[in-house]
């Protein structure tokens, strides 16, 4: 699959640009819509983590893809489908809502985990996007951190439509500048390891902000419905 050699290609060159630039970046691949025998490809071919968006195509594939390969949960996530896949994903990038956090730390602690989790904040003020306001975000953390089976890891953003990728760049400094503050707190519990931002369009610009985790799907697996 040469598309993901060019990728790799492509967040190489980034890291080299930038200073602020993570050593290592993974590359999450996105299956919405994939079949798993593509998928399975794509893990034959190297890549370790697959990141859906509904519960459903994780409950439908998750058997059919062989290989040890990582699940992540990237889509919005309703309280009453935790359950279905607590035992199954490896982190959760959207948690947005002190009731989905409850809910979460639940099934986790029924499970006998610990569940990593990122906090999906709306840096760019959609009305059509989830996430907590960046002005909130920090009392969230705080809130969250005292849930004993929650490990918070870091932020996942997603950045705006546009063009030209260069005008989502503030977006993603601002998520790295609000990452870098939590840190300083050291708020018990609570980890910023990851930065979960970019995609197809714009992941160059996010890897150069400081993105140690790009969501990329049809720049590996082509468009999709």
């Amino acid at each position: 699959m040469g598309a993901i050699d060019h990728i790799r290609a492509v967040i190489r060159q980034a890291q080299q640009k930038s200073a602020v630039a993570a050593e290592e970046v993974l590359l999450l691949a996105v299956t919405k819509n994939v079949q798993a025998e593509k998928m399975n490809e794509a893990v034959g071919y190297g890549i370790s983590a697959i990141g859906e968006n509904r519960v459903q195509e994780i409950l439908n594939k998750y058997d059919q893809v062989k290989g040890k390969v990582d699940w992540h949960l990237i889509g919005h996530l309703q309280t009453n489908k935790v359950k279905y896949i607590i035992d199954k994903v490896s982190l959760i990038h959207s948690l947005d809502s002190l009731s989905l956090a409850g809910e979460i730390d639940k099934r986790a602690g029924q499970a006998g985990r610990e569940m990593p989790v990122l906090v999906q904040v709306n840096v760019a003020d959609e009305e059509t996007k989830f996430g907590v306001a960046p002005r909130e975000t920090i009392d969230f953390i705080r809130e969250i951190s005292r849930y004993p089976h929650l490990r918070v890891q870091g932020l996942m953003t997603i950045g705006p439509l546009v063009e030209d990728a260069e005008e989502v760049r503030p977006v993603f400094r601002e998520l790295r500048t609000l990452r870098d503050e939590i840190h300083r707190l050291a708020l018990p519990g609570v980890e910023m390891e990851y930065l979960s931002m970019g995609m197809t369009n714009d992941y160059h610009v996010a890897v150069e902000e400081g993105a140690n985790i790009v969501r990329i799907g049809s720049a590996i697996f082509g468009k999709r419905i």
